[in-house]
């Protein structure tokens, strides 16, 4: 696999630290509301990288943290009047429910910030111990930013370009030794949670909490860092000062990010009306509709998201489901039988999507050819696969596109079941054909589809399957 590293600018081959190991850390939310549809973006990418890695066969600790102390995060519980950990808590549970709708499975560890405060004070601490970071009467921590000679070479940015208060997580104050320096420990303000810790009561900065919570879990020294483009700096700048501040080693050995996303070709803000959760998507779009959408461009590039694009997603979609389903319905007809000369020269089409599908997976993620690949999969056993066909050629053929789609996070709707109603309606309408009852079988065939089922005739009867 090769993968575009964002420190050095250039594809790499991937070549991980221990040899079948891959520890990844993706930037998780910040628990203080539903999170957002440019959110879902980066969790939909790396979700998959991590399912291709174990694909190839590697162990892969895929490390995603949750943010569950914040000045958002106080801010909106002050005005439910609830605790911090209580807002936490109840966004985390809603996390969990839109992630699993959007195919997103869950991390080797999801960790929170507030479980791990006796790292992050070992971390503040080791950095004062060694120059990096310095108290200020206040009870503050601040990182020494001119202490690192290396800062600025993830983002290209040098120390003029740091503007005073980069982040709007970090309070500028004016006892810093530099306005470039950025907090490491807050001091408690009245009515805030606080801890204790060597400086006073207080609480963490936003950027330790990742380095302490990737470190404890997967080493000094690590696989993958990824998360969206706008946490390149300040973040992960500061992550990378914070840690290898602390340890002197490299902090990351790649670092992926995703770009943006726009929606009806603006960029997407509170102010423009245009800012979408992923739970307010879910009221009008299909999420796997939205997931198999966010991974049909690269994941490098902008990406528009609009009404018609989404259409454009659930009608592909759609198309995979029902070469799925064919496939299913002559498995359960096909005889077995000597593979056809025609159908051995099938089976090698077979191979090489596979082929395909993983030379552009490996070819820093490239999701859509990796959809092409599967596209002219299912062109090919469209052509192919009757129901004369023998039942190895169609076993391979379905056996394929499970597994490729499996790695997209794709077709997973396995309920073949349909419910009593349904059966009888399509029970009905097979005994009206049969007496040429043609207008009942409309009216039945309408009802089935009100119902939310497409029923399809064949010539090996009727096929019936849930709508997208």
């Amino acid at each position: 696999m090769h993968i575009y590293n964002s420190m050095t600018r250039r594809k790499e081959e991937f070549k991980p630290l221990n040899e079948g190991k891959v520890g990844i850390y993706a930037c998780g939310p910040t628990v203080y509301n539903y999170f957002h549809i440019g959110n879902a973006r980066p969790f939909i990418t790396f979700d998959v990288l991590r399912r291709q890695l174990e694909r190839e066969g590697y162990d892969v600790t895929f490390v995603q943290n949750f943010t569950d102390i914040d000045d958002k995060m106080i801010r909106r519980a002050n005005e439910e009047g609830i605790t911090v950990k209580e807002l936490g808590e109840r966004f985390i549970a809603e996390y969990y429910k839109d992630a699993g709708a959007l195919g997103i499975r869950p991390a080797t560890v999801h960790p929170k910030a507030t479980e791990h405060i006796g790292e992050i004070i070992g971390l503040v601490k080791k950095l004062i111990d060694n120059g990096h970071a310095y108290a200020v009467p206040s009870g503050d921590v601040y990182y020494r930013v001119n202490a690192f000679p290396g800062y600025g070479k993830l983002s290209g940015q040098n120390m003029e370009d740091r503007e005073m208060g980069a982040s709007d997580r970090l309070d500028v104050e004016t006892d810093k030794e530099n306005p470039a320096d950025f907090v490491l420990w807050k001091a408690q303000k009245p009515g805030e949670p606080a801890w204790k810790s060597p400086w006073g009561m207080g609480r963490p900065g936003w950027h330790i909490e990742c380095s302490a919570m990737s470190m404890k879990y997967l080493g000094d020294t690590f696989d993958i860092h990824c998360g969206g483009k706008d946490l390149l700096f300040p973040h992960h700048e500061n992550e990378i000062a914070q840690s290898e501040g602390a340890t002197g080693k490299p902090y990351v050995r790649y670092w992926m990010h995703n770009g943006f996303i726009n929606v009806d070709n603006q960029k997407m803000s509170k102010s423009l009306g245009n800012f979408f959760t992923v739970r307010d998507i879910a009221k009008e779009y299909d999420l796997e509709a939205v997931r198999l959408f966010m991974l049909s461009a690269h994941y490098r590039s902008p990406i528009n998201f609009s009404r018609e694009q989404i259409a454009a997603a659930h009608a592909s979609l759609t198309r995979l489901y029902t070469a799925r389903d064919n496939m299913k319905h002559l498995l359960n007809t096909v005889q077995e039988k000597e593979l056809t000369a025609a159908e051995q020269e099938f089976l090698t089409h077979v191979q090489q999507a596979e082929q395909r599908f993983d030379a552009a997976m490996d070819d820093d993620l490239n999701t859509a050819d990796a959809l092409g690949a599967i596209f002219e999969l299912v062109k090919e056993a469209n052509v192919t696969l009757t129901a004369e066909s023998s039942k190895a050629a169609v076993e391979a053929a379905l056996k394929s596109l499970k597994a490729l789609c499996d790695v997209l996070g794709i077709l997973q709707k396995e309920d073949d079941t349909l419910p009593e109603d349904i059966q009888r309606m399509v029970d009905e309408r097979a005994e009206a054909r049969k007496n040429k009852d043609w207008k009942r079988s409309d009216e039945l065939r309408d009802a089935i589809k009100a119902a939310g089922y497409i029923l399809e005739d064949s010539r090996e009867g009727q096929k019936v399957r849930k709508s997208v």
